[in-house]
């Protein structure tokens, strides 16, 4: 099933789009924190997210540009500023579609049916996971924080996956070791404390503070 992310202010407009949505079979959440939409997306890690220009605190084209950091997801812009230089600008932040309000619920669901088939049929999108406003992007490998993309190497990145896939647990210095063992990449118990010693400088650099805390004698755990 696939998943659609709703960033409407407008709670009619997000009732009749969510219901929609619902009897075409689609899995859909509605944006319920306008000053954390980034964070939301990452929680849900939609197919597609279709989203209004004018929402509270910040446009839309924020959130499409902040979106566009960590994944390129389709987007569709719904709004009644359909003037061309909305449209426009719309585009050059990463949007794939515009839709003008009000508008024919069939083209609407033809439209994002379309874009899910041409964008879904090469491949899946690659999740985004996310921690105390961190995002890790499983695609490229790339970690971003306040705007800000930290460097990882292929050891980094493998112990934070493991890491942010099993927030709220601890996760052994065996079971790191192994998921880098399955990459072929060999490593001891000196390795693995230089990596993790070396991770968290770079977390601390830039601004993570506290991020992996060391339960000795069983293994690592990420911090609330």
């Amino acid at each position: 099933m696939y998943k659609l992310y709703l960033v409407e202010d407008d709670k009619g407009i997000a009732s009749a789009v969510s219901e929609l949505a619902s009897s075409w079979d689609l899995e859909v959440r509605v944006c319920s924190d306008f000053r954390n939409v980034t964070t939301e997306f990452s929680e849900f890690n939609p197919h597609i997210v279709l989203m209004d220009i004018g929402l509270p605190f910040f446009n839309g084209y924020h959130w499409c540009s902040e979106i566009r950091k960590l994944s390129s997801v389709p987007i569709i812009f719904i709004s009644s500023a359909a003037d061309n230089m909305n449209i426009v600008m719309a585009m050059n932040m990463g949007a794939d579609d515009f839709i003008a309000k009000p508008f024919d619920a069939n083209v609407l669901m033809a439209k994002i049916g379309a874009l899910l088939r041409r964008t879904y049929d090469f491949g899946s999108s690659a999740p985004v996971l996310s921690h105390r406003g961190a995002f890790l992007n499983t695609g490229d490998g790339s970690l971003v924080y306040n705007d800000q993309k930290i460097d990882l190497t292929k050891n980094e990145y493998r112990i934070l996956l493991c890491l942010m896939e099993n927030k709220g647990k601890i996760v052994s210095r065996e079971k790191l070791m192994e998921r880098l063992w399955e990459t072929d990449a060999f490593v001891d118990e000196n390795t693995l404390t230089v990596n993790i010693n070396r991770l968290r400088k770079k977390l601390e650099a830039s601004g993570l503070f506290d991020f992996i805390t060391t339960k000795h004698g069983v293994g690592y755990e990420l911090i609330s």
